[in-house]
């Protein structure tokens, strides 16, 4: 008889896929609901301990390294990072997250999981040996936001981080989170039908739609024609006419001085939205951080030339690096001559010659943004 598929199967399966394979969390997640035949009860079960445990893995390591004497292979280690994550930080009970858990772990160590969790739920940590692993963080991330924005306002931002993220749905039915719902409303402001927008990197098209909503007509182009797709698919779905061009933002082939708004919205490191992409903490590097900054400047300077007289250039990213954002914003005007638009309304703090939303100031995903007027 085959064994009943639970909950901590399904997401022993899943967080297996992120860590052994390196697959992404919310693609592995979303097909293994998607095949679970599961309620909305476990499914929102499944997808809190996979994000849960991956988001919070170096704090469970900790955890558990007290009570293992010996490295054990990663299958094992992954149940008893799920376990450790039930006790710690999901609010379940340590009986039933014991229990449950050395259920799904293979025969041969469930005595050995068995004992290592009752340990760990038995012993909480009273004092942790660094912020970044209580946080759970790499040590460079966290040393580079401290410096970045101060230790308070970047433990806070990170601890942040650590929660679920909120559903959170546009009145046309588009999931948009708030920062990036503000930042279509900055593009689209004070214009009229008449206008023309173009969104240069623009998938999924969250953005691209929020602009066309408010009238103007948007021109939505990205690099990756399969990515193209998404955004037409959007907009089709919510009965927007958008122009959709395949194509390179740092070789656009539009003709100079067409735009009244152009809207970079760069590829960056994603820091401001680590709550929504559990794993990406362990993959990106600061060495990624430089290279996209210099993509973020190349992307800007081959953008600005498309901005009419009296039309505006706007420039973000979901991330708040200093170099990927005060650092690409005086680097791009320097060699542009470019001149900032006016500062940006509350609740965006001041941010160099822009602003910046961090995910504590409207429990929304973190985000910077940038406007540059071109002068008649």
């Amino acid at each position: 008889m085959n064994q009943k598929i639970t909950p901590r199967h399904l997401a022993v399966e899943v967080l297996n896929r992120i860590e052994n394979d390196g697959a992404f969390a919310n693609l592995a997640l979303s097909a293994a609901l998607d095949r679970s035949g599961f309620d909305k009860r476990d499914r929102a079960f499944v997808t809190d301990m996979v994000y849960g445990t991956t988001r919070m893995q170096r704090a469970c390591d900790h955890l558990l390294n007290r009570f293992l004497h010996d490295e054990v292979e990663p299958s094992v280690r992954t149940v008893l990072r799920l376990g450790a994550w039930q006790v710690a930080f999901g609010g379940v009970p340590a009986h039933a997250a014991v229990s449950e858990t050395v259920a799904v772990a293979p025969r041969r160590v469930r005595g050995l999981c068995n004992a290592v969790l009752r340990r760990v739920s038995d012993n909480p940590v009273t004092e942790w040996p660094s912020s970044a692993i209580e946080l759970s963080y790499p040590d460079w991330l966290v040393a580079r936001l401290e410096q970045d924005l101060g230790s308070a306002t970047a433990h806070t931002m990170l601890a942040t981080m650590n929660q679920p993220a909120l559903a959170v749905v546009r009145q046309d039915g588009y999931h948009q989170d708030h920062s990036s719902q503000m930042v279509a409303a900055c593009v689209a402001q004070g214009l009229t039908e008449q206008a023309k927008v173009l969104d240069l990197c623009a998938a999924p098209g969250g953005k691209a739609t929020g602009i066309a909503t408010e009238g103007p007509w948007v021109v939505a182009a990205d690099v990756r024609p399969k990515r193209l797709n998404l955004v037409a698919d959007n907009a089709q779905r919510l009965e927007l006419p958008l122009g959709l061009v395949a194509a390179d933002g740092l070789h656009p082939p539009f003709r100079p001085n067409t735009f009244d708004r152009v809207l970079v919205d760069a590829p960056c490191s994603g820091l401001g939205v680590l709550r929504r992409r559990a794993d990406a903490r362990w993959r990106v590097t600061q060495e990624e951080i430089d290279r996209l900054a210099d993509l973020q400047v190349a992307l800007l300077t081959a953008a600005w030339p498309l901005v009419r007289p009296g039309g505006q250039l706007v420039y973000s990213v979901c991330t708040v690096t200093t170099a990927e954002t005060i650092g690409v914003d005086e680097r791009f005007r320097q060699a542009s001559g470019a001149q900032s638009a006016e500062p940006l309304p509350k609740p965006w703090r001041p941010h160099g010659t822009g602003g910046i939303m961090l995910p504590q100031d409207a429990d929304s995903e973190g985000m910077a943004i940038f406007r540059y007027q071109k002068t008649d």
